[in-house]
């Protein structure tokens, strides 16, 4: 659902946004609803960058649920929430599980580092939503499915942080260690930390 910022949504992306001043970001992308367009705009606006939006990487859609409070769910589906957490193949009734966000969200990193010529040296943000972030770093550190609940609930603009490398090749030791048009498909992600970032200041905000 696209919800707006609060205010204290606007003050924790103005927070997120002096945290990230020094960390070499050239480039932000986001996911097309309001409160994590608004939160890059905010953010890029003080790295004196534009924010470049994707509807790919929204939120999870969550079918039959969307709207819903957690009581009304667990009345109405008594147990399924419990299912929901501990199976990321299992979706609501005509939504997407976090493996279908993965799948549709992963694309959207493999198309811009193809893109991007100067992706080995800088960094790149992508502002987007809890369940879509969480997802995307589980499927691009290659977890298998039991191991996505290993990742705990983002904090609103805090950020998951991964670094790319070129895959090594035992047969080549001497390959390039930098990316090209041949090695793009097969980058290692390491996974650097999770739920980084600003202090939380409550209120409805939206995770980087």
């Amino acid at each position: 659902m696209d919800t707006q910022l609060s205010d204290e949504g606007v003050a924790q992306a103005e927070s997120a946004g002096r945290l990230l001043q020094n960390q070499g970001i050239t480039r932000i992308l986001a996911s097309d609803l309001s409160r994590a367009k608004v939160t890059a705009e905010i953010v890029g606006k003080q790295l004196g960058l534009d924010v470049e939006v994707d509807e790919r990487m929204r939120e999870t859609n969550l079918g039959q649920w969307q709207g819903m409070t957690s009581a009304e769910v667990d009345e109405q589906y008594p147990g399924a929430r419990a299912i929901w957490r501990h199976d990321p193949t299992w979706a609501p009734p005509e939504g997407e599980s976090r493996v279908d966000v993965a799948k549709r969200a992963r694309p959207v990193i493999d198309e811009f580092m193809e893109s991007y010529s100067d992706w080995d040296t800088n960094t790149v943000l992508v502002v987007a939503h809890g369940g879509a972030i969480a997802a995307l770093t589980c499927n691009l550190i290659a977890l298998h499915n039991q191991q996505y609940q290993m990742l705990s609930g983002l904090k609103n603009t805090h950020w998951a942080q991964l670094t790319a490398r070129p895959a090594f090749d035992p047969a080549r030791p001497d390959a390039p260690v930098s990316f090209n048009e041949d090695n793009i498909a097969n980058a290692n992600w390491y996974f650097d930390g999770w739920n980084m970032g600003a202090r939380v200041v409550g209120g409805t905000g939206a995770d980087i």
